[in-house]
Parts: structure tokens; sequence; C-alpha cells
């Protein structure tokens, strides 16, 4: 419940402070009295896009300690918590990147990163995960992890849906535009009529879908490139492939939904799947070039 809360109240206030934004630029007054304005509708659409893209990719890192109660550790509290700060700050090493924070939280079998610049990360693990896998596999997983660092995914993935967003949020005022102009012909009247408003709204949730079929599939193959990350960094592929093969057999605890694409999940329709199946992972991984 919190986490959904929390969720709900962040997402909220982005939509108002893009709104605030685009008000003081003004180019939330797209629907003038001469037709659409489409320079203008491409800086909302721009600001509505990428804003909220981006502002997620900021704040991720406070978020995920908040939303997933993540304690950072740092290698004195004992043993374990060495050897977990150590594996990150080896494998950081080898990808060249800045030491990420550390981080345990409590929890199923799970383990995400997530930064807005390569040398300020944070890589967590679950309780679960280190309880119920080997060192060599819990290693695994955080090569992993620091995979995805080192290759820029949250910043990729960022990008990504704030294009789709952008397109999103473009085209369906473009077409509900042109819908309600056919609608009302005829018709003298000096703003728009229940058909842009209700041809927006089923378009925006119709394009988001698409949207959110796309971003799903870039997800899969950064998953796959993460993988063969873990491998070269780790030196070879059998411990990731074991790894992998572990995770199978277990059930991934669930994670805030800003994280889900950076952390292990089993997937409910593939479409829609951030990760791909772990057979087609250990399927891709043993294929991959040695």
């Amino acid at each position: 419940m919190k986490r959904i809360f929390l969720f709900l109240a962040t997402n909220l206030a982005v939509v108002v402070v893009l709104g605030v934004v685009a008000s003081l630029l003004g180019v939330n007054r797209y629907l003038t009295a001469n037709g659409l304005n489409l320079g203008a509708l491409l800086g909302f659409a721009f600001i509505m896009g990428f804003g909220g893209a981006i502002i997620s990719l900021l704040i991720s890192k406070p978020m995920a300690k908040w939303t997933s109660g993540v304690r950072v550790i740092t290698g004195a509290e004992g043993p374990d918590e060495r050897w977990i700060v150590d594996t990150v700050r080896g494998f950081a090493d080898k990808a060249g990147i800045g030491m990420p924070e550390v981080g345990v939280f409590d929890g199923e079998p799970n383990a995400f990163a997530t930064v807005a610049f390569k040398n300020s990360a944070l890589v967590a693990v679950s309780t679960g995960l280190l309880q119920g896998m080997t060192r060599e596999e819990v290693e695994d997983v955080i090569g992993h992890e620091v995979a995805h660092i080192a290759n820029g995914d949250m910043v990729t993935m960022t990008l990504i849906q704030g294009v789709m967003n952008t397109f999103v949020v473009f085209l369906s005022r473009v077409i509900g535009y042109f819908v309600d102009g056919w609608l009302s012909r005829g018709e003298q009247r000096s703003g728009p009529g229940i058909g842009y408003m209700i041809t927006t709204i089923v378009l925006d949730i119709l394009f988001g879908f698409v949207a959110a079929i796309i971003v799903a599939w870039f997800s899969r193959q950064r998953e796959f490139r993460a993988d063969r990350g873990s491998a070269q960094l780790l030196g070879r592929r059998q411990p990731m492939i074991n790894a992998l093969a572990r995770l199978g057999g277990m059930v991934p605890g669930e994670l805030p939904r800003g994280l889900q694409t950076m952390g292990i999940t089993s997937g409910v329709g593939k479409l829609f799947s951030s990760h791909p199946p772990i057979e087609e992972r250990i399927a891709a991984l043993q294929g991959a070039p040695a």
C-alpha cells in the first residue's frame, strides 16, 4: 500500500510540475482560434514526454531507497556485507565506472541497479537473493546489475520512454483535433468539443499500449546485453548461466513500478514483459561468442 501511494503521489507531483512549466512557456495553448498550433503542441508534447521520464530518472535513486527500504552498507557491518561491497567494487573497477552505493533490502529474491549518472549509481540486492543463492550465483547477479550501469541502460530507457511519450501526446491530440472538427462540421464554437476530449483520452490509452510494447522490447534486448556483460566481467559464461538457471526456479520479489525494468521479473505477457524468459536468456548466453 505504501509503494502504491508513493508511486501515485510522485507521478501526480511530476504531472503538476510539468503542467506549470508548460504553462509558463506558453506551450499548453496549442489550441487557438485559428486552429491547431503544431509548434506549440510539439513543445507541449516534448515537455510532457521527456520531462516525466527525465524527472523519474533523476529521482530514481532516492525513490528506490525510500520505496524498497534499502539499507546502504559500507562493508563495516560484518563479513557478509564486506563481501558484497568488495564484489561490487571489483566489478565496478573492471567496468571502468565509479564505485556505486551498495544496499540490501528485505524481500523475496531480487536485485536492481538505478542510476542517473554512471559514477553515482546504486546496486541493491534482497535478503531473499542472498539467502537463496550461493555466493557465486549472487556474484553473477551483481555483475549483471553493474553491467546495466556500465551500459548506461537507465539513461537509454529514459530516452526511449521520452520519445514514445512525446509521440503519444502529440499524435493523440492531432488526431483528436481532426476528429472533433469532422464531428462538429458546420457548427460555430470557439474551443474543442467532446469529440476532441474523448478521442484524445482513448488514443492516449491505445498509443500508450503500443509505446509500452516498444519500450518493453528494448528492455528485453538490454537484458541480453547485461547478461553478456556479466559473463565478460566474470571472464566466462557458465557461472552466469548457472545463476540464470537458479533464478528460473525462484519467484522474484516485487519491485516498485519505476524500478521493475531494472530488476528480476518473471514477466506476464511477453509483449509487455521487461525481461525475456529465463530460457531465452540462457540460450542467448550459450550461443554468444566466447
